[in-house]
């Protein structure tokens, strides 16, 4: 049975210190590496195994994927990084403390940026360092798919071509598929995969280095599995 894991990045340094980070390149924290490790055995221990995996061009999903992979005694196959799978963007809000944020524009607005569906946060000028089209890895990148801010919409729209061209057909071959990647990214990705309103998307969370687990049943349909109920009990431990 093919099998689609899911997993946000470790803690990085910007979640250590409460700052918006989006497609600012970041590292992880001690405790990130830690939860990546923690996140490997898990797996290991409940006898899931990948194929090929899947992650952003940031180095916080990069390095997390290594330390799964290491932990798997799998790091010989492929793993793909690619834009579609970054963090959304955060706009002008990239770099800044949330609390500071929150105090500027007000928590309900700050609210509305981080967890609505639509809402776009203030854009980066072009002229900005953060805009990724200073960066050389987007230099094969259109300048019209470079964001200078987007909604979760947006993020969900710029994933999903990978997902049905390349991360949808290993499934549908039977294969297994580790996706490393980002919180709104996978948030993206439940809602797509579950049927999620846009209202109730907002409630959705995901844990840093917690996997996600699907299966493909008999249609053809990714159902959500059970590693939920081990990941409780490692937690506790």
């Amino acid at each position: 049975m093919a099998i689609l894991v899911l997993l946000r990045h470790g803690q990085s340094l910007f979640n250590q210190e409460g700052r918006f980070t989006g497609w600012m390149d970041i590292d992880l924290s001690l405790r990130g590496r830690e939860e990546a490790a923690r996140a490997g055995r898990l797996m290991k221990n409940s006898r899931l195994d990948f194929d090929i995996a899947f992650t952003s061009v940031l180095k916080r999903a990069i390095r997390t994927a290594w330390i799964v992979l290491e932990e798997m005694d799998r790091m010989w196959i492929p793993l793909l990084p690619c834009w579609r799978l970054n963090e959304r963007s955060y706009g002008a809000l990239e770099g800044e403390k949330k609390w500071e944020t929150e105090k500027m524009f007000g928590a309900s607005q700050v609210h509305l940026w981080r967890r609505g569906f639509s809402e776009r946060p203030p854009a980066l000028s072009k002229d900005d360092r953060r805009y990724p089209g200073w960066d050389q890895r987007y230099r094969d990148i259109e300048e019209k798919d470079l964001p200078r801010t987007e909604s979760l919409q947006d993020a969900m729209q710029r994933i999903l071509p990978l997902w049905q061209g390349q991360i949808l057909p290993q499934l549908e071959r039977g294969r297994g598929v580790l996706v490393v990647s980002h919180g709104n990214t996978i948030r993206s990705l439940v809602k797509h995969i579950e049927g999620i309103s846009n209202e109730d998307i907002e409630k959705i969370e995901i844990a840093t280095a917690t996997p996600l687990l699907y299966e493909m049943d008999e249609p053809m349909r990714l159902v959500r599995g059970s590693l939920t109920s081990l990941l409780a009990g490692e937690k506790e431990g």
